[in-house]
């Protein structure tokens, strides 16, 4: 092993938010954050980043193609709490105030090489028809206060979801000094 850099692995993720199809809504911007372990690092990179407003096709598709980049390196000494992307896709309600129309989460494949994920997307939904009408008049629907709550386990069982959509993410992985920590992954 070299003495620079050789105490950890990197994981390059590079790619782009491609796409979304929902019903739901027009005029969808996707904001995106990653969730990783305590021991992850992403020094020099920008972890987090937010889309431009796209319009839905006009081929019968019901696609919103953002073609956003993401271009991220993590860094680790330890592959527990593994890089997970969260999506939260935005609209506007009737009154063109920001409402989320979905939220999802995918952990950051372990094989190098081209990737194509396909992430499901959901909304909370109110318990009641009396709170849902009170935030449809308030303008606020229900939403989580931290998004990255979709890619952590506790505290999910309880919250009722629908689903909204799914948005699609090319991307390529590239590894470094992974076989240094026994960690690998077929392809």
């Amino acid at each position: 092993m070299d003495s620079k850099g050789s105490h950890k692995f990197e994981i390059n993720v590079i790619g782009q938010i491609s796409h979304g199809q929902f019903d739901e809504s027009d005029n969808l911007f996707c904001k995106y954050v990653f969730h990783r372990g305590t021991d992850w690092k992403a020094p020099n990179s920008h972890d987090e980043g937010i889309s431009q407003v796209s319009t839905q096709s006009d081929d019968g598709k019901r696609k919103f193609v953002w073609n956003f980049p993401i271009d991220v390196t993590f860094e680790s000494t330890n592959p527990y709490g593994w890089p997970q992307i969260v999506l939260s896709v935005y609209g506007h309600d009737s009154f063109g105030r920001d409402v989320i129309i979905g939220y999802g989460s995918a952990r950051v494949p372990v094989a190098q090489g081209s990737h194509k994920v396909t992430v499901h997307m959901f909304k909370p939904v109110s318990s009641s028809k009396v709170q849902d009408f009170l935030g449809w008049l308030r303008g606020t629907p229900p939403e989580y206060i931290d998004p990255k709550r979709t890619a952590k386990a506790s505290g999910r069982e309880v919250t009722r979801v629908r689903s909204t959509g799914r948005v699609v993410l090319d991307l390529q992985i590239v590894t470094r000094n992974m076989d240094n920590y026994v960690v690998r992954a077929n392809a």
